[in-house]
């Protein structure tokens, strides 16, 4: 039976609270929406914030409990903000900072305007003047270069309005890469841009949406940084959000609150969150200042990224030359390699996959090597593999992160194409380092 159906025949709608009762377990809370795709499967929101799946049979019973009604969507409450308090724009593009939630009924819903925001989040009042702007709710999965373009410009937007630091929410999966783009589009930005995600949704206890965009704010207003980056939980407990550089910045589990880490870098600062103190790690970042912003937000449509594994085949090479690809990063294997040699006769295909690449450097497009290993460099000089691959046109991408440089090589072949090969290896945005500091733990 269907969970409507096994609702409607026990007289209860959604957000009742209620008891099931299967396989001898007990279970109390409110009715929530069911998955189409699970419609056999009673989904229940616990007083713990917690969802709950149970599927039902015939042993399934429940029991409706008295004097509690469906709840509908939290009550708008009027707020008065500070005009004194410093401009802050956020703008929304998704993911869970601008959800509110029903905890009883446990249905959620978003809400992009600054009355239901800084009702969800009243400390904030305290710490600016905020105005909200939604651009798009979408998943970060289905990002593009477009959807980066507008940010920036909303963001210089902002910034002409009056605004002295804009918050971007995203959805976390692709934050880092975003974050990444929108410094190369934002040539010159003379203020702080940050982007602020959450690992857990805002319906559970555990949620790390209102901490991140607190801790934000307090770096946004209290400091005097200029630049893209982004702030998340700089460990699993809720004491700091680390501010971490725009292009060095990886997401590293898929569902730790800590998930963020600079890879080959360090955070810019930390802000702890119950003194609101900010303790900045770097000493080189960018301030601010009076300067235009000026933006260049084009990127090249025609870029990709290539990852290596083993037991490959010519045809994956020759995809981007017959698709006139004008830009390819290889996320090749440790130091920077690819498949090439031939050692026996079961790795005979090999042979083919050299011609391959060369023939696609020939063809204009420009291919940047980078490592699988995220950590450390390339050094395409030490083994023949890699000097082979050099030799083919390969430019070795020093420590960028694929994605990284992914963004980057799609922003020169748009911006500056005559000298994008020599400008891949310079460092511009902080996403090429010097020197890599030894680190006993790296993770």
């Amino acid at each position: 039976m269907d969970s409507k159906t096994f609702l409607k025949k026990h007289g209860i709608a959604e957000g009742q609270s209620v008891k099931v009762t299967c396989n001898g377990e007990e279970f109390h809370g409110n009715v929530i929406p069911s998955s189409s795709a699970d419609k056999e499967v009673l989904r229940l929101k616990l007083k713990s914030g917690y969802n709950v799946g149970i599927k039902i049979s015939a042993e399934t019973r429940i029991e409706k409990l008295e004097g509690t009604k469906k709840v509908g969507k939290g009550e708008k409450s009027e707020v008065k903000q500070n005009p004194s308090l410093p401009k802050i724009a956020i703008l929304h593009t998704g993911g869970t900072i601008a959800s509110r939630v029903d905890y009883r009924s446990g249905a959620t819903y978003s809400s992009f305007n600054p009355e239901d925001l800084l009702t969800m989040f009243p400390e904030l009042l305290k710490i600016g003047n905020f105005s909200s702007k939604l651009i798009g709710n979408m998943w970060s999965d289905d990002l593009r270069f477009g959807h980066i373009s507008q940010i920036a410009l909303e963001v210089k937007k902002a910034y002409e309005n009056g605004a002295q630091g804009a918050i971007i929410g995203m959805g976390t999966d692709n934050i880092a890469v975003a974050s990444a783009g929108l410094s190369f589009a934002l040539e010159r930005c003379p203020i702080p841009v940050i982007f602020v995600g959450a690992q857990r949704s805002s319906d559970r206890g555990s949620s790390d949406a209102a901490m991140n965009l607190i801790c934000a704010s307090e770096f946004i207003t209290k400091t005097d940084f200029a630049g893209v980056a982004i702030c998340m939980h700089y460990n699993s407990s809720d004491e700091k959000c680390a501010i971490l550089p725009a292009c060095k910045t990886r997401k590293m589990h898929s569902s730790r609150r800590d998930a963020f880490k600079a890879v080959n870098d360090t955070p810019i600062a930390l802000v702890d969150y119950k003194t609101r103190s900010i303790e900045f790690l770097k000493k080189d970042y960018a301030r601010r200042s009076n300067e235009k912003m000026i933006l260049k937000p084009d990127f090249e449509d025609k870029v990709a990224i290539f990852k290596i594994h083993i037991n490959m085949h010519p045809e994956q090479f020759e995809f981007y030359g017959k698709q006139k690809y004008k830009g390819l990063v290889i996320e090749g294997t440790g130091l920077g390699h690819t498949p090439g040699h031939a050692p026996n006769k079961i790795a005979e295909i090999h042979k083919k996959f050299f011609p391959a690449l060369k023939k696609l450097v020939a063809s204009g497009c420009i291919v940047v090597m980078t490592t699988n290993t995220l950590f450390g460099r390339v050094h395409m000089h030490v083994y023949d593999k890699g000097t082979d691959l050099m030799k083919l046109g390969v430019i070795p991408g020093e420590d960028m992160l694929p994605e990284t440089a992914f963004v980057k090589l799609a922003w020169l072949l748009a911006n500056n194409k005559k000298e994008a090969k020599e400008l891949i290896r310079k460092n511009l945005r902080g996403e090429i380092s010097e020197a890599i500091a030894y680190e006993k733990e790296f993770v």
